[in-house]
C-alpha cells in the first residue's frame, strides 16, 4: 500500500534508536526525506547511515538537545533549509528519570518540563510556518501509556505528558481549519532499550531475561511486548493523506493493557 508520503519532509526526534529510529526508517522507506534528531552525534550518524543504505527518502542528521530552546529553533531551521520544506513533525525524546514525586526538587521538575512539554511547544511553534506552507501538515507527539494509567515512580512523565495531551488537543482545534492535524500516540510496553533500562535488574545482569519477559507479558492481553515497528506503522498512517480526518486524538498502542475506556 502506497501511503502517499513520497517527497514529504519529516523531523523525527529520538531517532538514533528505538521507536524514533523505527519511525524514521519506515518514513524513509515510504519516500519521505527525514531529519533525524538525537543528542549523541555518533550513534545518530550510524543510524542515518543505516537508513541511507535503503531505497526511499534521504536522511539527514541533526545532533541537538530538545531541552534547549535554541536547539529547538536550530532543528526546524536545519531541516527546512536542508530539504527546502517541512511537512511532518514527530515529537519524541525518551522520558524523565523515575522516582517518587516527593523526592524531586525544582531542578528535576524544570528539566522534565523542558524535555517533555516545552520541547513540544517550541518545536511545534517553529514548525508551524513551514507546515502551513506545506498545505496540510502533521504533528505527532509520542507520550506513553503511563499518562493514561499512572504508575508509582513515573510521576514526572505522567505530569508533563498530561500537559502535552492537553496542548495537543487544544492545538488541533486551533489548526483544524488549516488542515494541520495534531495527534498523540501512547505506547505501552515496547521492546526497546528503554524498557530494559526501566525494568531490568541492572548490576551487570541481563536487562530482561526470558523469565522476566514472560512475566511482563502476562499483564498484556495480547500476551507479548510490542515492537517499535508497530508504533511506526500507526504513525506512518497518521501522517499520510489517509490520516487526514484524524486530529486531536490520543492513541493507546499497548496490546490491550490500558484499562481506561478512553
Amino acid at each position: 500500500m502506497d501511503l502517499g508520503l513520497r517527497g514529504k519532509v519529516a523531523i523525527v526526534g529520538g531517532a538514533s534508536q528505538g521507536i524514533g529510529f523505527a519511525i524514521a526508517r519506515l518514513l524513509a522507506a515510504e519516500g519521505t526525506d527525514v531529519a533525524m534528531v538525537a543528542r549523541k552525534a555518533d550513534p545518530l550518524a550510524q543510524s542515518v547511515a543505516q537508513i541511507a543504505q535503503q531505497n526511499g527518502g534521504r536522511a539527514f542528521a541533526v545532533p541537538a538537545d530538545i531541552r534547549s530552546a535554541a536547539d529547538c529553533q536550530l532543528i526546524v531551521a536545519s531541516a527546512s533549509e536542508h530539504f527546502g520544506r517541512l511537512d511532518i513533525l514527530i515529537n519524541n525524546d525518551g522520558a524523565p528519570p523515575l522516582g517518587l514525586l516527593a523526592e524531586f526538587d525544582d531542578t528535576a521538575w524544570e528539566r522534565a518540563v523542558e524535555q517533555n512539554l516545552m520541547s513540544v511547544v517550541r518545536l511545534s511553534r517553529h514548525a508551524l510556518p513551514h507546515l502551513r506552507a506545506a498545505g496540510a501538515g502533521r504533528i505527532i507527539n509520542i507520550a506513553a501509556l503511563s499518562v493514561l494509567q499512572p504508575m508509582p515512580k513515573f510521576g514526572l512523565s505522567v505530569a508533563t505528558w498530561a500537559g502535552v495531551i492537553g496542548y495537543a488537543k487544544t492545538l488541533s482545534l486551533e489548526l483544524a481549519a488549516e488542515k494541520i492535524t495534531v495527534n498523540t500516540v501512547c505506547p505501552g510496553r515496547i521492546a526497546t532499550g528503554r524498557l530494559e533500562k526501566v525494568f531490568g535488574s541492572g548490576a551487570g545482569a541481563p536487562a530482561l531475561d526470558d523469565q522476566a519477559l514472560a512475566e511482563m507479558s502476562k499483564s498484556i492481553p495480547l500476551g507479548r511486548l510490542g515492537t517499535p515497528d508497530e508504533i511506526a506503522g500507526l504513525i506512518a498512517f497518521l501522517v499520510s493523506p489517509w490520516g487526514a480526518y484524524i486530529t486531536g486524538a490520543t492513541f493507546h498502542v499497548d496490546g490491550g493493557r490500558g484499562a481506561s475506556l478512553t
